[in-house]
C-alpha cells in the first residue's frame, strides 16, 4: 500500500471530462447518464484499498439519502497486478452488497482517471449540472476521517451536496483525500 493524497488538476467551475465506462450491471454510462440529477458524485476508488473500504458505508448511505444525486464509483486500477480490483470482483461486491452506489464503473484503460486527474482512493469529486454541463464544485476529503480507523465528525461531502441542493455555492476548503496510490499499469 503506497499513501498518497489527491491533487487538483480540475479547478472550480471545469466541466467533468467525458467518459464512457462499463458499469457491474453490464449497461454503459456516459455523464449523460446522470443528466437529470442536480449533481454527480464520481469518486475513484477500489475494493482492496482499506482507505476506500472505510468509506463504502458513507458513498452507500449518501446514494441512498439523496435523490437527486448520483454516487457513482470508477474503479481504475490494474486488475492484473490487484486482482481484487478485477471486474468479476467489483460485481461481488455489489451482489453481496459491500457497495451500493448508484453505479459502478470499470475504467480499464485508466483514461478517466487520468482525465480527471484521479491520484488516490478514494478521490471524490462533486460535479453540479449546470444547464447540462457538469461543474466541478467540490474535490476533496469526503469526511474529516483521513485514516480508516478514524471515526469521523464532520462530513465534508454532505456539506458540498447540501449546498449545491440549496442553489448556493459550495464554500469548502479542498483538503485532499487520502488513500492508497492508484495502481497504475507501467507503460509499456
Amino acid at each position: 500500500m503506497v499513501l498518497r493524497e489527491s491533487g487538483t488538476a480540475l479547478e472550480a467551475g471545469d466541466p467533468a471530462p467525458a467518459f464512457e465506462l462499463e458499469g457491474v450491471d453490464g449497461e454503459t454510462y456516459t455523464l449523460e447518464s446522470f443528466a437529470d440529477d442536480v449533481a454527480l458524485l464520481l469518486v475513484f476508488t477500489c475494493n482492496h484499498c482499506p482507505y476506500a473500504k472505510a468509506k463504502f458505508d458513507l458513498l452507500n448511505d449518501l446514494a441512498s439519502e439523496y435523490d437527486d444525486v448520483s454516487v457513482v464509483g470508477i474503479n481504475p486500477n490494474d486488475a492484473e497486478e490487484y486482482p481484487e480490483d478485477s471486474f468479476e470482483k467489483m460485481q461481488a461486491h455489489v451482489e453481496d452488497g459491500a457497495v451500493a452506489y448508484d453505479a459502478y464503473l470499470r475504467d480499464e484503460s485508466q483514461a478517466v482517471a487520468r482525465a480527471y486527474g484521479a491520484e488516490c482512493t478514494p478521490d471524490p469529486f462533486l460535479f453540479e449540472n449546470d444547464d447540462g454541463t457538469f461543474r466541478l464544485v467540490y474535490q476533496g476529503r469526503l469526511d474529516d476521517a483521513p485514516n480508516p480507523e478514524d471515526e469521523p465528525t464532520r462530513f465534508q461531502i454532505r456539506e458540498a451536496i447540501d449546498a449545491v441542493l440549496a442553489d448556493e455555492p459550495v464554500d469548502l476548503e479542498w483538503e485532499p483525500s487520502r488513500g492508497c496510490s492508484i495502481k497504475w499499469r507501467d507503460e509499456k
